[in-house]
């Protein structure tokens, strides 16, 4: 963080016939928020948080434990500026989507809990060996859950035990980062959201995942969910849009939509100069964008949303 001292730390008017006393300024009390750690009085040093709608990315995190070598992980800069924004050191994140552990390795870098619910066991186990490999200064417990997001009987079974393992009642912080439908197929697992044969299974589907994962969820608390649309049929899928729909009806008001830029992904790399020619061809856009969704859960017509 820069120094706020010129901000700040200005010296007070001096009155000559004061005897050379300067009135020391009284220092302002710590303006915190519910949802974070921020001072509020020292909003101008937390150049690190970013406030606006498009974030560009030049190129991922790579520090500490944090690789590039699994497709479809989210860039660890997310996860990073939604628990500075949204959660206290000590909190407890979910993550139904863990894939690489990502978001659990923020966890251990930030001071927070974190659990973490990975489909494949054998991506489970390495994102577990590459969770314990980041250092843990604040002793925070971090724990991965090998298990299908969208089992509504067996999954929050299991996720209960993991909340209190860590000695905590509910979650401060969500994250939703499922596959986007067939864009990429991660495994052969019928469970796996990228196997579902339609846009509308998909989307029941991911109404599932928001089913598991909202009980958990402490009210007034936020849902990030990360999510891009796609093509099928030579017609645009507003894949995000049709997700978004799907938690605002389970009693979340919509925050903020970041549209993140997709600079470098991994699928069109090196491929520029085609992926225009078919977009000349095909009457259409290529892809350079997905969103990151805000949700907070509330009360609505009265009634707390569970």
């Amino acid at each position: 963080m820069k120094s706020s001292s010129s901000a700040y730390n200005l010296p007070l008017f001096h009155d000559p016939l004061d005897n050379g006393a300067e009135e020391q300024e009284t220092p302002k009390p710590k303006r915190t928020s519910p949802l974070n750690d921020l001072d509020l009085n020292r909003w101008r040093e937390y150049d690190d948080i970013t406030t606006d709608s498009l974030w560009l990315i030049p190129e991922r995190d790579r520090s500490g434990a944090h690789l590039a070598d699994y497709h479809g992980n989210f860039v660890p800069q997310i996860p990073y500026q939604a628990m500075r924004r949204f959660t206290k050191r000590g909190d407890l994140i979910l993550d139904a989507f863990l894939g690489s552990g990502t978001s659990l390795i923020e966890c251990r870098r930030l001071g927070r809990h974190g659990i973490g619910i990975e489909l494949k066991p054998e991506l489970a186990q390495q994102a577990d060996d590459r969770i314990a490999s980041q250092s843990n200064p604040y002793n925070v417990k971090t724990i991965v859950l090998t298990g299908d997001s969208s089992n509504t009987v067996s999954t929050p079974r299991v996720i209960t035990h993991a909340v209190e393992e860590i000695g905590k009642e509910q979650v401060q912080l969500v994250f939703l980062h499922p596959p986007y439908h067939s864009i990429i197929k991660f495994s052969d697992q019928p469970e796996d959201l990228s196997n579902c044969p339609s846009v509308e299974s998909f989307i029941q589907k991911f109404g599932q995942v928001v089913d598991v994962v909202t009980p958990f969820l402490e009210t007034g608390r936020f849902l990030v969910l990360v999510i891009g649309d796609m093509y099928a049929a030579s017609e645009w899928i507003p894949l995000g849009f049709h997700c978004m729909q799907e938690v605002i009806g389970r009693g979340f008001s919509l925050k903020s939509i970041v549209v993140k830029d997709m600079q470098g992904n991994r699928a069109k790399r090196n491929l520029e100069n085609i992926w225009r020619y078919r977009a000349l061809a095909g009457g259409f856009y290529i892809f350079k964008h997905e969103y990151v969704m805000f949700f907070r859960k509330g009360i609505r017509n009265g009634r707390t949303a569970i």
